[in-house]
């Protein structure tokens, strides 16, 4: 079977892997250079189960309003004239109860188990190295509020499998002594030994060449058009070269017997031109690389700040700091001044949290 894979993040690279596996023919398409270049390029390079809690609970939409006026809010939205950001926000206050809470941290744990059991098979059978840390993930709180809603998340993730524990404040530094300088504003933490940390660029890139070696087929530098159906099947799609590296004619037509769209949050409005609805919005979130200017001080163990809602991650001799997520639509800029502020959050935290550890001056965003 042919399969025009749509798409070369990790979902779509990953996908492309699998069906090689089988023994299928696969075309995959994007319109970057390389694999991993947008959603995969910069993620917080966290492999978590336990640390998958949806957005949607009882007491976010009183902290979303609450956060409407803050630059730096770890979920700012900014109103659109736009119909599709206004029905998902309705769909996800539908989420926002105890009852949906469970049931939806029950799917994503099962999710990202599966998940992590398939990305552990794919190392094993490719010795793929991407600065992966199997130290677990740690999570620290500077309230005493804060750190007794943790213990309830905790009982909810204990109960569907994950080992996700709290610890007490001398008990975190001992398994991260990293943080002992901002240690005496943490209040306590949670933990889990079997997560772990990585590079999604490096993986998806070093896994795309892998499945150009057995003989997938990259159109890089070439959109997405328009998806094509014949009755109810869609069979074909149209793409054209945007850069003058691409391979293969101006415009053409790529049939197949399969498709998969990996496009993120792009994903969304092209199949909606078939008639498919994915309750999908885009939300933009921000990270920043340092250098590590003190490697020896620098944290193995990758963490979850919930003051700022940030993730720092030890990638060789980086760190890797993201969050905060930002609903306005498809606006990728960073000369703003909301995205300004939440870009000089970063490395104001990491300064905070760990001074002296990173070179903040010149990140890569």
């Amino acid at each position: 079977m042919k399969t025009i894979v749509l798409g070369a993040g990790i979902i779509g690279i990953s996908t492309a892997w699998h069906l090689l596996e089988r023994g299928h023919e696969v075309v995959v398409v994007d319109r970057q250079p390389d694999a991993a270049l947008e959603t995969s390029f910069a993620n917080a390079a966290q492999i978590s189960v336990s640390y998958c809690e949806p957005w949607a609970n009882r007491a976010a939409p009183w902290k979303a309003l609450k956060w409407m006026f803050d630059k730096e809010a770890p979920l700012l939205l900014r109103p659109q004239l736009d119909w599709e950001q206004w029905r998902w926000c309705l769909k996800f206050l539908a989420q926002c109860n105890d009852t949906a809470f469970e049931r939806n941290v029950q799917q994503i744990v099962a999710l990202g188990a599966y998940s992590h059991a398939a990305l552990k098979d794919v190392v094993r059978a490719t010795g793929i190295q991407y600065h992966r840390l199997e130290c677990g993930i740690a999570h620290f709180y500077s309230d005493q509020k804060s750190l007794d809603e943790a213990g309830h998340a905790v009982e909810v993730m204990r109960k569907f499998g994950v080992q996700r524990r709290l610890v007490s404040r001398a008990e975190l530094l001992q398994i991260e002594p990293a943080f002992s300088a901002y240690g005496e504003r943490i209040t306590g933490g949670t933990y889990t030994s079997t997560d772990e940390s990585g590079d999604a660029r490096l993986f998806t890139q070093q896994l795309a060449r892998r499945c150009a070696e057995r003989g997938a087929q990259f159109l890089y530098g070439h959109d997405v058009l328009r998806l094509n159906k014949t009755g109810n099947t869609i069979d074909s799609v149209a793409v054209s070269a945007i850069q003058s590296g691409a391979t293969g004619q101006k415009h053409s037509i790529l049939k197949g017997d399969a498709i998969v769209v990996a496009c993120g949050s792009y994903s969304a409005p092209l199949l909606r031109s078939v008639g498919v609805d994915l309750p999908i919005y885009p939300g933009k979130g921000y990270s920043a690389t340092f250098p590590l200017l003190r490697p020896e001080a620098a944290p193995l163990v990758s963490a979850i700040d919930d003051g700022k809602k940030l993730a720092m991650s030890r990638l060789g001799d980086v760190l890797r700091v993201a969050g905060t997520i930002e609903l306005g639509g498809f606006d990728l800029s960073l000369d703003n001044p909301v995205a300004k502020a939440r870009c000089h959050l970063l490395s104001r935290r990491i300064e905070e949290v760990l001074p002296g550890v990173c070179d903040t001056r010149t990140p890569e965003q």
